[in-house]
């Protein structure tokens, strides 16, 4: 009886042990795959991504939406960074631009990219020939914007023509997070109405989040019918619309370089102090 006992507990402690290793070797991958770096992008290399659908907005813009490897990859985008993008312009050359992406990576499984295309843009010439099937080159994340929920009351934003794609990436982060309680207020610019990009993207988000986000258009050809802005963003607009001048309020700003020149003059006129401010 002795001997049948301890061949039993000898059974049960190399079961015990086997459970035991199992449970670290589990552990372990759990861990490495946990601390393993989240999301498709590489920093160093470019990684190509498939399109999947191209929607045209207007005559000039469309939306790309490329394909993750999995359906619930996630890109790996920390909030207000970019990625940078490998194209061949019109006479075969390679050209590099930095684009951000109006998902976030709660989108999983796909990225989308908002593509103003211009006359003479070399990488819009890449991205007008595009078609569905093809892939993208794409390299990131890239930026100097690090936001923590909640580490500013409220931010201000300026932006002009497609400089709207990290502020609505921005905006879109805080407002969907429920523990983050900060206001945001937005000045978008553009020549004519048309120019709008994201629009419904934003008069939803205004309508949804009323008290926490405003959204002022600002149109330099208006239609004959038009209760936003008109010319120029100007200080009484800064004024009117953004938060004013605070320790724990920020100003974000992107847009043509000669729209950002005369804000930053403006901003600092106002009182807005170089640590209030950020151009993307």
């Amino acid at each position: 009886m002795d001997l049948e006992f301890l061949q039993s507990m000898d059974i049960q402690i190399l079961v015990g042990v086997a459970v035991a290793a199992l449970a670290i070797v589990v552990g372990a991958v759990y861990l490495f795959a946990s601390t393993k770096s989240k999301g498709c992008l590489d920093p160093e290399n470019f990684k190509e991504f498939k399109l999947v659908k191209r929607q045209q907005l207007s005559h000039n813009v469309a939306k790309f939406t490329f394909e993750l490897p999995t359906p619930t990859s996630a890109l790996g985008l920390p909030i207000g960074q970019h990625i940078s993008c490998r194209g061949k312009d019109s006479q075969g050359e390679e050209v590099i631009k930095p684009y951000t992406p109006t998902t976030l990576d709660s989108d999983v499984g796909y990225f989308e990219l908002v593509i103003k295309m211009y006359p003479q843009g070399r990488m819009s010439h890449h991205f007008r020939e595009l078609r569905v099937g093809d892939y993208l080159a794409v390299k990131g994340p890239k930026g100097r914007f690090r936001y923590q929920p909640g580490e500013v009351r409220a931010f201000g934003m300026i932006a002009g023509g497609s400089g709207i794609t990290p502020m609505f990436q921005v905006a879109r982060a805080i407002l969907e997070n429920p523990k983050d309680t900060t206001n945001v207020h937005l000045i978008y610019a553009n020549v004519t109405y048309e120019d709008i990009l994201l629009k419904e993207e934003l008069d939803s988000l205004a309508a949804k989040y009323p008290g926490r986000f405003k959204v002022y258009y600002v149109l330099n050809q208006p239609p004959e019918v038009w209760d936003g802005g008109v010319g120029f963003v100007s200080k009484e607009m800064i004024q009117t619309h953004c938060p004013a001048p605070a320790p724990d309020i920020r100003v974000l700003r992107c847009g043509p370089p000669p729209m950002n020149k005369a804000m930053t003059g403006h901003l600092d006129a106002l009182g807005y102090s170089p640590d209030m401010q950020f151009q993307f």
